[in-house]
C-alpha cells in the first residue's frame, strides 16, 4: 500500500449546527466531546461552542433564523477505547446508534462509531490507527 499523508485543520475554521432544541443538543455534545477529552468553550442562551463546532439556536444572530439541514461531522479520536467511549455516551445522552464501534472499509485501520443528535445529524468518530502526528494540534494565537 501506498504511504498516504492527511493533513487536518487547515480547511475547516468552524462550522456552525442550527439546532431545534438547544438545551438538549447540549447535553447530548457535552458528553460526546468530554469522552473525547474536548470541553466546551462557551455559552450563552443562545448558542455554546467547542473548538471549531458552533451549536446554536435558529433566534441567534448568526442563523438567521432558519435551522441546518441534516449534516455529517467526523470528529478525531485518539484511539479505539475514546471512539467506544463516544459511542456510549452519546447513546446515554440523547443520541441514536447509526453504526456501532467497528472497522470500517474506508482504509486499513479505520475505526469509528457513526450516531445521530437530537437533530437527526449524523456525528462520528474515527481512529485512523497507528500514526505519527507533527503536533497534537493546530495552535492559533490572537
Amino acid at each position: 500500500m501506498e504511504t498516504q499523508e492527511l493533513h487536518r485543520g487547515r480547511l475547516i475554521d468552524h462550522i456552525q449546527l442550527v439546532v431545534q432544541d438547544l438545551p438538549a443538543s447540549r447535553v447530548f455534545y457535552e458528553a460526546v466531546l468530554g469522552a473525547l477529552g474536548i470541553p466546551l468553550g462557551g455559552e450563552a442562551d443562545d448558542y455554546f461552542w467547542a473548538d471549531e463546532l458552533f451549536v446554536s439556536t435558529a433566534e441567534s444572530a448568526a442563523a438567521q433564523g432558519a435551522l441546518t439541514g441534516r449534516h455529517h461531522l467526523a470528529f478525531q479520536a485518539r484511539d479505539r477505547a475514546m471512539v467506544q467511549a463516544f459511542h456510549a455516551a452519546a447513546l446515554a445522552h440523547g443520541g441514536r446508534d447509526n453504526g456501532a464501534p467497528g472497522e470500517r472499509p474506508y482504509h486499513p485501520g479505520y475505526y469509528a462509531a457513526f450516531v445521530l443528535d437530537p437533530d437527526g445529524n449524523n456525528i462520528e468518530a474515527v481512529y485512523h490507527g497507528e500514526a505519527n502526528r507533527s503536533a497534537a494540534s493546530v495552535r492559533i494565537t490572537f
